[in-house]
């Protein structure tokens, strides 16, 4: 096996969730409403009440394909069918070695969701996904980690009431959120109630990339990505000075898609800036900001050879390997590849907790699981 006995387990993959999700799941009342996939000479996409036109999905079903066959449009048949079909995604994780995945939605689909403000129809479709993709992970927790997506409209107890409605089903072992409970992206005192719900459950609190409530946008936009780097920072910042871990001091943040190189940096000016002006705003906290940045946060990359080689000047028990499978920014099928490339100077304990071993302690996967020897398959269509 390249890696040796290395297990891979990948803290951000995603979903390609059928057309027919939310239509076989709402109330009856709202399947007119229900987002749904629609054919189009392009191909396929989704619609979604509020938004116009269709939204595409082949950046995000092409992880493997060579580049003249990657398109912003395809037919939902010619995808893997790992996307929707659990027993299919054992198969294509065996194809790249990994052993493990922690599952998000599609952004967009997840996006949409956020975006609907009335708020009965918001939460029937966030209860139409999560009980979709508890029925998904539970077909084999072992190798599968769900997140709950927590509504953000309804207020903190619907937001609590849908996190125990769901967390600890099978394989169902984190939440998510696109925004706050409430329908916002700047915390509040009031969202301590779900804080203290999260602690106590001893889950961690994920983000993929950013906080924010937004129309999904046509792929041409997407393709710069600068966005993800600037969310976490500050959401980082708002947690500490927010002084939600010294209320919550076991309560873990995990980001997904954001890469860790920039992670010392930060460090270094909140301290600065920390110190200097403590004495004349005095903000209470109980530690130094870099200090609840290096125990509460974790941070999901796929490839960031910077912070691998600056891994000395922050916490290497909080960075999160990953392939972000299917989508186009994966190395499917020889992920190994890029991890050889990268890692070649990390230590062996330190490689083997970014590989697996963080996202074992976060997830509660089970560590007894083999490790999967990755086959050598010809890049095709599908």
């Amino acid at each position: 096996m390249p890696l040796g006995n290395s297990r891979l387990i990948s803290a951000d993959s995603h979903f390609n969730e059928p057309g027919d999700l939310f239509l076989k799941r709402v109330p009856q009342k709202f399947k007119d409403r229900a987002p749904r996939m629609e054919s189009f000479p392009e191909g396929d996409g989704w619609i979604f009440e509020g938004l116009e036109g269709p939204r595409n999905f082949g950046w995000n079903a092409c992880a493997g394909l060579e580049p003249e066959q990657m398109k912003a449009w395809m037919r939902f048949d010619d995808m893997r069918m790992g996307g929707w079909d659990p027993a299919e995604r054992l198969k294509e994780q065996d194809r790249d070695g990994v052993t493990a995945e922690v599952m998000y939605p599609t952004p967009s689909l997840q996006a949409a969701m956020a975006l609907v403000e009335d708020e009965e129809f918001h939460l029937a479709l966030v209860q139409a996904y999560n009980d979709w993709v508890s029925e998904y992970v539970a077909y084999d927790p072992s190798r599968f980690c769900g997140l709950v997506f927590l509504p953000n409209r309804g207020g903190v107890k619907a937001a609590v009431k849908e996190m125990d409605r769901v967390l600890g089903r099978p394989g169902m072992r984190a939440v998510m959120a696109q925004a706050y409970p409430t329908g916002t992206t700047v915390m509040t005192d009031e969202h301590d109630y779900v804080w203290a719900a999260i602690h106590e459950r001893d889950v961690s609190f994920n983000i993929h990339v950013a906080l924010g409530i937004y129309k999904p946008s046509p792929h041409k936009a997407k393709l710069p990505g600068y966005g993800r780097f600037f969310d976490a920072p500050n959401r980082c910042i708002e947690f500490i000075f927010n002084g939600v871990f010294d209320r919550f001091p076991n309560l873990k943040v995990a980001f997904a898609e954001v890469d860790f190189g920039w992670v010392p940096y930060v460090k270094e000016q909140i301290d600065n800036n920390y110190q200097r002006l403590e004495k004349v705003n005095q903000f209470g906290l109980k530690r130094l900001p870099s200090e609840y940045i290096d125990e509460h946060f974790y941070f999901g990359y796929m490839t960031d050879s910077f912070g691998l080689n600056n891994l000395n000047y922050m916490n290497p028990e909080r960075v999160l390997w990953s392939t972000d499978y299917p989508h186009i920014s994966a190395d499917y099928p020889y992920s190994w590849r890029t991890i050889q490339a990268s890692m070649s100077g990390v230590p062996a304990p330190v490689k083997s907790a970014i590989l697996h071993g963080n996202a074992e302690k976060l997830y509660k996967f089970p560590v007894a699981a083999e490790t999967i020897v990755p086959t050598q398959p010809k890049l095709v269509a599908a």
